[in-house]
């Protein structure tokens, strides 16, 4: 079987943009957070913990595999083949990224941008980076694991915001540090006055994460409606449908000016495909008047999937009155 063209760089586009968010996933941990002792939340909050714990004999990408792995069988039965192998491969490079890092960023960066700048700084600068990077990948189909499977999961049969579930599964996650105990780069004992104030700055970047990959997904899946307006309608309905792969809706219209009747397509498609949609009208007709709006929601095949909580039925209905 040929792999057209088209599914090629749709593949190298995909795999590229989880690389990246991968690569800036790991950066914010190895940059900002670790050398600042801080503790996030998921997998790659244990698994700084237990680095911190083992005074680095640990370290972070190492546990952070192991977790996953097993996470990574339970979401290939219930998220797909499609997810677990993207997901398989973004938690080998952030596992690896997240050993091989920590020894190759100079210790003058690090000491410029995160210590000195303080671990408030650092927990924001941190949670922005890490927060992308998780979107970048959910939005390509993938994920880095951990908690984003488990979160995944669950929005895969109820109307539940993934920063939301990530939220709440990793302040237990940050509570749970202050039993372990921890230790600095230089092999001191943190007191317990520091660990509390380490959690609070673990609260922060949660929040500060969920945040970012709440705002990043909902960039990327929002929708826009297009009405367009042509005399070569047809022409563009066809090349809409067969190269951008979307419905097209034709509908009867009379322009009251000229009294004359035309038609109307109605197009909904996401917002990252836009602009390639109006350079497509625009080959076909440059003459063409286009209307473009955006929408808060469009389900169906092809966009977003109705998760009901609890099946209507006139049982229930009648119960309810």
């Amino acid at each position: 079987m040929t792999i057209s063209k088209k599914s090629f760089f749709s593949f190298v586009k995909e795999y590229a943009l989880i690389t990246l968010g991968i690569l800036l996933y790991v950066t914010g941990w190895n940059l900002f957070l670790v050398p600042n002792n801080l503790v996030g939340g998921g997998v790659s909050g244990i698994a700084a913990i237990v680095q911190y714990a083992t005074q680095g004999a640990i370290k972070i990408g190492t546990t952070y595999f192991f977790v996953n792995a097993i996470l990574l069988i339970i979401a290939l039965f219930v998220l797909g083949k499609g997810f677990g192998g993207k997901t398989v491969y973004a938690v080998i490079i952030a596992s690896v990224g997240l050993n091989v890092l920590q020894g190759f960023i100079p210790a003058e960066i690090t000491q410029t941008l995160a210590v000195d700048n303080g671990k408030l700084m650092s927990t924001i600068m941190g949670g922005i980076l890490v927060g992308v990077g998780i979107g970048m990948t959910m939005s390509q189909g993938g994920s880095t694991g951990g908690t984003d499977i488990i979160a995944l999961i669950v929005n895969k049969y109820r109307n539940v915001s993934p920063g939301r579930m990530i939220l709440w599964m990793d302040v237990v996650i940050i509570l749970s540090s202050m039993i372990v105990p921890s230790y600095s780069a230089d092999g001191q004992l943190l007191p317990w006055t520091e660990k509390v104030t380490t959690v609070v700055y673990g609260f922060i970047l949660v929040v500060v994460n969920s945040t970012v990959l709440d705002l990043y997904l909902s960039g990327s899946r929002q929708s826009v409606q297009l009405f367009i307006l042509s005399q070569k309608y047809a022409e563009i309905a066809d090349m809409i449908t067969n190269e951008l792969h979307r419905g097209v809706t034709v509908l009867d219209g009379k322009g009251w000016y000229t009294k004359h009747n035309t038609e109307v397509l109605m197009v909904l498609t996401r917002k990252s495909d836009l602009s390639l949609l109006l350079r497509m009208v625009k080959s076909v007709d440059s003459n063409a008047f286009l209307s473009v709006s955006s929408v808060t929601g469009v389900y169906g095949k092809g966009f977003d999937q109705i998760k009901e909580k609890v099946k209507v039925t006139k049982d229930n209905i009648s119960k309810e009155s």
